[in-house]
């Protein structure tokens, strides 16, 4: 398989990755109202995502955890999970008020711009991507898209 066969596959995984999101914020929000507080549904979506990959574990054969190593981790990777909690809970709370739309758009813009400083400094040892005028270009665009998507969203 070619490379840029293999980066198109590569984007296309991820394009089909983000698109569930807007159904996760969605069902999440209805969930926190069927469950009366949306702390209970950031409990019940964690708890589904639990059950769902552990049976991947047994089909793809994953070894055990190497603890001893992850507890040797730099503090910040067990920072994932309280970020999942963070967004999961966001977005059953802001989605019934911002919309779908309105909820992911200004969460894909925040991302967005976290990751071009992740990428510009080459933090959690990811590789240096230099901040450019492209790069800027591109994310003023996003955010102006952001900007037009909530002036027209009754």
């Amino acid at each position: 398989m070619s490379a840029s066969l293999y980066h198109v596959l590569l984007l296309g995984a991820a394009l089909i990755a983000g698109a569930v999101v807007p159904f996760q914020s969605g069902s999440n929000a209805m969930l926190g109202r069927m469950l009366g507080h949306p702390l209970w549904a950031t409990v019940t979506s964690l708890s589904v995502s639990l059950l769902a990959v552990i049976p991947l574990l047994f089909l793809f054969r994953a070894p055990l955890p190497k603890l001893e190593h992850a507890l040797q981790a730099p503090w910040w990777v067990w920072t994932g999970g309280l970020s999942g909690v963070i967004f999961i809970t966001a977005a059953l709370l802001i989605t019934p008020r911002l919309g779908a739309t309105g909820f992911m758009i200004s969460a894909i813009a925040g991302q967005i711009l976290v990751a071009m400083l992740i990428d510009h400094f080459g933090l959690m040892g990811l590789p240096v991507k230099e901040v450019n005028l492209g790069r800027v270009l591109g994310v003023m665009m996003i955010f102006g898209g952001v900007m037009v998507v909530q002036k027209f969203t009754p």
